[in-house]
């Protein structure tokens, strides 16, 4: 079973992240999947998807959990039967889950240069202290990527926006922390978060 990394940031919170190297057919062979799961797994057009879908539900097997306990609110914000909160993330080869008694946002992406094309459209404050000539500019934008992601995911409100609603306060890579400002419709929220990389991927976890 290809779980690839399990940690526990606290005693009620639980990560799981997966590297898919088995087929489709492997993956599918022992799930029980919901029949409007299955109608998704099919109506998918990349096979990388299909098999992150399926990857997903091997987490929730190792999880006690089974495909019928995951449902998906009107936002499409995943939820256990049992109340735990559940966050997903799929990235090519990877796959990430955070359960936890409090709201939680998990997000995993693959460091590539073009995420520096796109930096203008998720980011404004933090180009204060980025350096575009560091050796860690990708490193570094990937980093705020998955932490800004993560919050999305954990706050789930519609008109949410990277730019111009989500704040994360200068860090190092090493420390492998930092701390990020929710600013929306004139409330602030502070949460600590987290982050690791591995294997040129960048993965970041918040717990509410």
């Amino acid at each position: 079973m290809p779980l690839y990394k399990t940690f526990t940031p606290n005693s009620q919170t639980t990560v799981k992240i997966w590297k898919i190297t088995e087929s489709y057919d492997e993956l599918l062979k022992p799930l029980d999947l919901k029949p409007n799961s299955m109608e998704r797994v099919l109506g998918m057009k990349s096979e990388w998807h299909q098999r992150g879908f399926l990857s997903v539900r091997h987490i929730l097997r190792d999880l006690g959990y089974t495909d019928q306990d995951l449902f998906y609110d009107d936002y499409g914000k995943p939820h256990l039967k049992d109340g735990k909160c559940i966050s997903i993330t799929h990235s090519f080869l990877f796959v990430g889950v955070i359960i936890s008694d409090a709201e939680v946002g998990i997000d995993i992406e693959m460091q590539r240069d073009k995420i520096a094309r796109i930096a203008p459209k998720f980011i404004d404050y933090e180009f204060n202290y980025l350096k575009k000539d560091s050796e860690n500019y990708i490193n570094e934008l990937t980093i705020i990527w998955c932490v800004k992601e993560s919050l999305y995911k954990l706050f789930a409100t519609p008109g949410m926006v990277f730019k111009d609603h989500f704040l994360v306060i200068p860090f190092m890579i090493k420390d492998s922390e930092t701390v990020a400002w929710i600013d929306f419709k004139n409330k602030k929220y502070r949460y600590n978060t987290k982050f690791l990389e591995f294997e040129g991927f960048t993965c970041a976890y918040v717990i509410s």
